[in-house]
């Protein structure tokens, strides 16, 4: 008790100094947030958002009431050179994203890298991150892996990208949709062949998390017997790992 007590006290009195911070959000479970993300949110000036209404859900729950301003794909170009301004002029701005963290799969690299082109201060707060977090719950190896994100939505495209990386030595990890699995994992099963050990993780965290975890073709065979919802993580193990 004391040392949490202690925690506590250390998290209300810290100082949030002018600075960009990029916060790790939660990618389902509400409750992953960190004490001093809530903290650094609560006490900065205000917190660019991928998208305002999701954001502002998250805000809702913990009752933090914030500034929020859009940053995202389509204006990040422009917001960058805005938010390192306010930065050079005394600000402390916040950055997150949707789920997860900021700057992986997500936007953030342009405004990182303007703060650092004008050797502004940039601090990160960790926390939820899909592609790590599946990794490492998957029983696949961990100790060296390649993050690829979404593959392309063309079949065409997706395929060259396995063939590119089929006989990579290490982990691969994909996001896909609800709306491409069943055809990703098709694609799987062609260029890495039936016995590639895979893990593919639906709904990661939140309340119907499903894994399926095997052969390729055992996982695809379970993936096209149920409908496919939410969001997927999709992991490839090197060739010549077997569970």
């Amino acid at each position: 008790m004391e040392k949490a007590e202690k925690f506590h006290n250390e998290v209300v009195t810290m100082q949030v100094d002018a600075g960009l911070y990029l916060i790790a959000t939660p990618i389902g479970n509400t409750n992953d947030i960190t004490p001093r993300a809530l903290h650094v949110l609560i006490r900065v000036d205000a917190v660019a958002c991928e998208d305002t209404r999701v954001t502002g859900g998250l805000f809702k729950h913990f009752s933090i009431k914030q500034s929020l301003f859009p940053y995202h794909e389509h204006n990040e170009k422009v917001m960058a050179i805005t938010i390192a301004d306010r930065i050079a002029a005394g600000d402390a701005i916040a950055l997150v994203c949707d789920a997860g963290t900021p700057g992986i799969n997500d936007p953030g690299f342009r405004v990182v890298r303007e703060c650092r082109r004008r050797k502004l201060p940039v601090t990160i707060i960790p926390g939820p991150s899909a592609p790590a977090a599946a990794v490492a719950a998957s029983g696949l190896p961990s100790d060296a892996f390649l993050y690829l994100g979404f593959p392309p939505g063309r079949s065409v495209a997706r395929r060259c990208l396995f063939e590119k990386y089929r006989d990579f030595p290490h982990t691969l990890i994909f996001l896909e949709s609800c709306h491409r699995i069943q055809k990703c994992i098709g694609d799987i099963v062609e260029i890495f062949g039936e016995e590639r050990t895979v893990a593919v993780v639906r709904e990661l965290t939140k309340l119907h998390e499903t894994w399926h975890v095997g052969s390729a073709k055992s996982v695809c065979e379970e993936l096209y017997a149920v409908n496919a919802r939410g969001e997927y993580t999709l992991i490839i193990a090197a060739a010549d790992f077997t569970l």
